[in-house]
């Protein structure tokens, strides 16, 4: 029953992360022209993890994204078996949001989809890797002291912030598989097609997050 009531809680901070956040981005731009549509968006990611980390975070670890799951998997802070349903609860969730946000917007808003930059597959699969690496390098940092929990959630959710700032006019920013899936479901055409890309460089992103935060750890044991 526990397990249900996390992957419950995973369920609905992806729901709400999709439906704000990609929904500010559907309801303002987020080109890098348009200066306050773009900072909007950039905040409405941040906050959403803020509000939510300080509601669910209790429950789950509010994750969230696959990515943090995954990396909290190599870290052996979660189960194999929760880390399935993790990412089912957040697909499941980001598909929820994404499907009340068209029925909003319309999917001719873009719902927040993430594309290539450039049209080239090589360049943003370079970026959300770094982008994601620095996100879950945040993570895995500030969550790693019980002392830190007081505001875990401010620094997650400015650190989300932070990457977005950078990252929305390259690829619009995914480092999130989950938030990359579900408005591209309903968006279809290339950002279906290339939605690989924004599930895969994430995880990519995430395990490298993971790999370099235990050398690092282990090393600063060793001293």
């Amino acid at each position: 029953m526990k397990s249900i009531k996390k992957y419950i809680a995973e369920f609905i901070g992806t729901f709400v992360l999709v439906l704000f956040a990609c929904g500010t981005a559907a309801v303002v731009g987020c080109s890098a022209e348009n200066g306050t549509g773009y900072l909007l968006t950039a905040l409405a990611f941040g906050l959403v993890i803020v509000a939510m980390a300080y509601s669910i975070g209790n429950i789950s670890g509010c994750h969230i994204n696959p990515a943090v799951s995954i990396a909290m998997l190599i870290s052996k802070k979660m189960s194999f078996v929760d880390f399935i349903g993790y990412v089912i609860a957040q697909f499941l969730g980001a598909t929820a949001g994404a499907a009340v946000l068209m029925a909003l917007v319309g999917k001719e808003s873009g719902l927040g989809a993430n594309a290539l930059y450039n049209g080239k597959i090589g360049i943003s699969f370079i970026i959300e890797v770094i982008l994601t690496f620095v996100f879950v390098l945040a993570i895995l940092g500030v969550t790693s002291k019980a002392s830190n929990s007081g505001v875990s959630g401010i620094v997650i959710g400015l650190t989300l912030t932070l990457v977005h700032i950078l990252g929305i006019s390259f690829t619009g920013t995914s480092v999130n598989p989950a938030r990359s899936f579900g408005p591209a479901l309903f968006v279809g055409g290339d950002a279906l097609s290339n939605v690989w890309v924004f599930i895969l460089a994430p995880l990519v992103g995430g395990i490298i997050a993971a790999l370099v935060y235990k050398f690092l750890a282990d090393e600063g044991e060793k001293e």
